[in-house]
C-alpha cells in the first residue's frame, strides 16, 4: 500500500506515488504541461513549490491535493487548482529531464570560523541568510547586513549573538556603520546582496533599472570591500567572496543591466585578487545558476523573452540557498587555501551546457 503524502512530501515523492502522481500529472496536463516542468524542483516539498508560485497555489489548494491523494483521489481537481499547479510549474521554469539526483545534505564543520569575524550582506534572505547561518553555526562572529530590519531580526532570533546592521550598502554612511559594527578585526566579507533586472536588451533598458542594478551589484560591493581592506591589510590576512552569477560567464542568462553588473563583479574580483594576494588577502567569486531566493526575474521585453527563453530551457535544477552557502563558506574559509581570483561556477553544470 502506498504511503501517506503531505504538504512536506517532495515533488519526487508525489510523482512516484500512484495516486499523488496521477493528481499532479492530471493538473499539469490541464494547464498544457507535463512533469518535465517540475524537474527543477523535484527535491522541493509541495509546500515549498506552492510558496514559489507567487500566490497562484494557495494553502487551501495544497490541503485539497493532500486530502485527495490520501483518500484515493476520487474527486476531480478544480480548474482553478489545475491552473495553479501549471502556473507554479511555469514560475520555476521548464526542463527536459533525466534521473533525479539524490538529495544534498548539509554537513556543518565545527569551529571552521572560530575566532573569525565575517560580514555578510543580503543576510536577511536567500543566499545571504543561508551563508550567515552557516558561518554562525560553524563558530564565526557574523555581522549580518540587510536593508530589512524585520528580516534581520528573524535571522538573529535563530542565532543568538549574531550582530545585525540595517544598512544600504550603496550609502557611504551605511558602509561606515557596517565597518564600525564589525570592529577592528575583519577576517572575511561575503558580498551577497544583489538585485535582478527586467531582462531587457540594450535598446530597451530604462535609466532607472540600469542605475539601480549597477548601484547595488557593483557600487555596493566596491564600497564595502574598499572599506574593509584596511583592517585586512593591517592583519596580513583576509578573505572576500563576491557573488557573481551565471550571467557573469555568458550573455544569454539575463538582461543587459544585470549581465553587465555581474561581469563587473568578475573584474573587481580578479583585479583585487591580483593586487592583494601578496598581502595575504584572497578574493574569489561564486557564480550561481538558478537558486530559490526571493529575487524574481520579470520579462519586460518581447525581444528579451524570445532570445533568452530557449536558453533558459537549459538550466539545471534550482538549487537551495544552503547549497550556495556551502560554496561561499568553502572559499571564505581556510579550506579555500591556494584559491585566489577564482570564479567558481556553482550552477549545477549550467556553465558547461
Amino acid at each position: 500500500m502506498a504511503g501517506q503524502l503531505s504538504a512536506k512530501s517532495t515533488i519526487n515523492a508525489w510523482l512516484k506515488h500512484p495516486v499523488g502522481g496521477a493528481i499532479l500529472r492530471e493538473m499539469l496536463a490541464a494547464g498544457g504541461q507535463d512533469e518535465k516542468a517540475l524537474r527543477p524542483v523535484r527535491m522541493f516539498s509541495l509546500e515549498r513549490v506552492a510558496s514559489m508560485s507567487r500566490g497562484q497555489m494557495t494553502d487551501e489548494m495544497v490541503a485539497d491535493m493532500v486530502a485527495r491523494a490520501n483518500a484515493g483521489g476520487a474527486q476531480e481537481a478544480s480548474g482553478e487548482a489545475a491552473e495553479a499547479v501549471a502556473g507554479a510549474a511555469q514560475a520555476v521554469g521548464q526542463e527536459t529531464g533525466e534521473a533525479t539526483p539524490p538529495p544534498w545534505v548539509e554537513r556543518i564543520v565545527p569551529d571552521r570560523f572560530a575566532g573569525r569575524t565575517v560580514i555578510v550582506t543580503g543576510a536577511g534572505s536567500g543566499i545571504g541568510r543561508a551563508t550567515a547561518s552557516r558561518i554562525a553555526r560553524e563558530g564565526g562572529r557574523v555581522v549580518a547586513v540587510d536593508v530589512s530590519e524585520q528580516r534581520l531580526a528573524e535571522v538573529a532570533a535563530e542565532h543568538p549573538g549574531m550582530i545585525t546592521v540595517t544598512a544600504d550598502i550603496t550609502d557611504p554612511e551605511g558602509v561606515a556603520g557596517i565597518v564600525a559594527a564589525a570592529g577592528d578585526r575583519i577576517d572575511g566579507l561575503a558580498n551577497v546582496a544583489g538585485v535582478m533586472d527586467d531582462m531587457t536588451p540594450l535598446h530597451e533598458v530604462r535609466d532607472a533599472v540600469w542605475r539601480r542594478v549597477m548601484s547595488v551589484n557593483v557600487d555596493g560591493a566596491f564600497l564595502l570591500t574598499r572599506a574593509v581592506l584596511p583592517a585586512m591589510l593591517a592583519a596580513g590576512h583576509g578573505s572576500v567572496v563576491n557573488v557573481a552569477s551565471e550571467a557573469s560567464l555568458r550573455g544569454s542568462a539575463a538582461g543587459l543591466a544585470y549581465t553587465t553588473s555581474k561581469h563587473a563583479v568578475v573584474g573587481l574580483t580578479r583585479s583585487a585578487a591580483f593586487m592583494y594576494g601578496p598581502s595575504g588577502i584572497r578574493v574569489n567569486a561564486v557564480a550561481p545558476g538558478p537558486v530559490a531566493t526571493n529575487i524574481e526575474a520579470t520579462f519586460a521585453s518581447e525581444l528579451g523573452g524570445q532570445r533568452l527563453g530557449p536558453f533558459m530551457a537549459l538550466i539545471p535544477p534550482i538549487a537551495e540557498p544552503a547549497q550556495l552557502a556551502a560554496s561561499i563558506t568553502f572559499l571564505l574559509s581556510d579550506d579555500g587555501t591556494n584559491l585566489n581570483g577564482v570564479i567558481l561556477p556553482s550552477d549545477g553544470g549550467w556553465s558547461v551546457a
